[in-house]
């Protein structure tokens, strides 16, 4: 958290503008996401030579490629949005934020203090109330001159976990305003497990004979992978991936590595059951899909929990709850005397070798990818029919390799993918999309354009909403009942890509598969590989 002054604060009054320029430099927070309006161009003017701007075809674009930049850099990002309708177009992704615990400071500009009586065009009625309740904290200052105070706070909110985006809402004649300059402060963000309850965890833990890990998101947000994987070590625990986690948070080519847990009741259990002790780390307990019968964890198991949400912790049906950062409440786990050493867990069961065939598999299409790709490289997933695919034919294996949404909520992915690229400077990214999922950003690819990013996306075509078709017997749909509202036909994926400025090819046999990706994945620009797959 920044603590020091910045150059520009003194003690004679400023601009709302040049505070919170100040501010933000203080913060580190010297890219702008954003798609202007005409309420935010006051705050442009003269726009800083150290600052830069990154522009995104559509609020719900900018949003997502913030997500992507803030949890690349591990600090807040700052977004600029448009009065009620640019925050309206945003919300699918402020939602994902929310969902993804994403830090994010937004502003949304707002017509003139003097015209707001008489409803002008564009103004926003409930500034505050319009982005709850996925915001952490809403505000539209009672002056101007509180401008820099609300971003100072909103920064400071953002950043304490559980993390989160805030909004500050803006009038246009705020930001040539006089005010008193904010000074950075420094701002805990650290909040450490009750030793009570951390004793309580570690004494389950030595006692178990069988314990299995259920890690989910928060592991790798709060750096504790490396800590989780000497834990699991200690203790020979099988190390399960939540449901629905928009992170890895352990090597999936680990030995104690056991798979992925569904988002269903009755079939969480069952792949649990046979163990004592779950303990989920950094994951609800846990998070499902569909309704569900029966008990939430396996007979003769006891539940324990490590979250950094006292939200999750309360809302958990079974269990043992200890609220804190994941990562030290981890190393404190791992400072206890070590326990008596325990037969290892029955190791996962290899996938089978995926074959080419015609049209090609999607399980074919990623055991290559797995294949050519740089164990480095950083996979950026929004294909969810093809998930449960990917959990098998394509691990990842290192830190901040991966990142997918928390939210179920499409449009994540390509722009996310920009941002990630934009905050792992000169790493490699695939963006790794189906179809359906790429429509609802693919205006992202203009930006990754324009940047020249090394992002290579890959988009698996199958002509159709396929999670819905794979969903609908859950409803009671059978195999040949019809699903009004799912084909997909007649998209150009290459086209698409050549018109937003991207390199693209088009892969539809196995027999260019291999040479294709190897050739996109040595580019240095933006390039759309378009896969069609049964």
């Amino acid at each position: 958290m920044a603590s020091s002054a910045s150059p520009a604060a003194s003690a004679h009054p400023i601009n709302v503008r040049a505070a919170v320029l100040d501010l933000l430099r203080a913060f580190g927070m010297t890219t702008i996401f954003g798609n202007p309006g005409s309420t935010e161009l006051p705050l442009f003017l003269d726009f800083p030579d150290d600052f830069r701007y990154i522009l995104g075809l559509q609020e719900s674009v900018v949003v997502g490629m913030a997500d992507g930049y803030a949890q690349a850099t591990r600090n807040a990002a700052f977004v600029n949005l448009h009065s009620a309708a640019g925050v309206g177009h945003a919300m699918g992704s402020i939602f994902t934020a929310h969902k993804n615990r994403t830090p994010m400071v937004i502003t949304a500009g707002q017509q003139a203090r003097s015209i707001l009586p008489f409803e002008p065009f564009l103004f926003s009625a409930q500034a505050t109330e319009l982005p709850k309740p996925y915001v952490k904290w809403s505000c539209e200052p009672a002056r101007a001159e509180d401008v820099p105070l609300a971003i100072a706070r909103g920064y400071y909110i953002a950043m304490q976990p559980p993390r989160g985006p805030v909004l500050i809402s803006v009038p246009a004649d705020d930001w040539a305003r006089p005010c008193e300059p904010v000074l950075p402060r420094t701002v805990s963000t650290e909040s450490r497990v009750q030793p009570d309850l951390l004793a309580q965890i570690g004494a389950a833990l030595d006692a178990s004979r069988r314990p299995a890990f259920v890690v989910g998101a928060a592991v790798d947000r709060d750096g504790a992978w490396d800590d989780v994987v000497r834990l699991a070590e200690r203790h020979q625990a099988a190390v399960w991936v939540a449901p629905m986690s928009g992170r890895c948070g352990f090597p999936e080519d680990h030995p104690l590595f056991a798979g992925f847990l569904p988002a269903m009741r009755e079939k969480i259990v069952g792949l649990l059951t046979g163990h004592d002790l779950v303990f989920a780390l950094g994951a609800a307990a846990f998070t499902y899909h569909v309704e569900g019968f029966g008990p939430h964890a396996p007979p003769g198991a006891q539940v324990v929990q490590l979250i950094d949400d006292p939200n999750i912790a309360a809302w958990a049906p079974v269990g043992t709850a200890a609220v804190g950062s994941i990562r030290q409440g981890v190393a404190d786990l791992l400072a206890r005397p070590a326990p008596p050493r325990r037969e290892a867990p029955r190791p996962r069961v290899p996938a089978p070798r995926a074959e080419p065939g015609a049209p090609l598999s999607v399980a074919y299409v990623l055991q290559t990818l797995a294949e050519l790709r740089d164990p480095d490289s950083i996979v950026v997933e929004e294909a969810p029919s093809a998930r449960p695919v990917m959990h098998r034919y394509l691990p990842i294996l290192r830190s901040e390799t991966f990142y997918t949404m928390c939210s179920g909520g499409l449009g994540y992915g390509l722009p996310a993918a920009v941002g990630v690229a934009l905050g792992k400077s000169g790493r490699k990214v695939i963006g790794l999309v189906g179809d359906g999922s790429s429509m609802y950003s693919i205006q992202a690819l203009w930006s990754a354009a324009q940047l020249g990013l090394p992002i290579t996306f890959i988009v698996l075509n199958n002509r159709r909403y396929a999670a819905l078709q794979e969903f609908a017997p859950t409803f009671g749909f059978g195999s040949g009942d019809p699903l009004v509202g799912t084909a997909l036909p007649d998209l150009d994926f290459v086209s698409i890509a050549l018109g937003h400025g991207c390199e693209a090819a088009r892969v539809s046999d196995a027999s260019a598969l291999r040479e294709t990706l190897a050739t996109a994945l040595r580019m240095r620009v933006p390039t759309v590989v378009e896969i069609e797959v049964a």
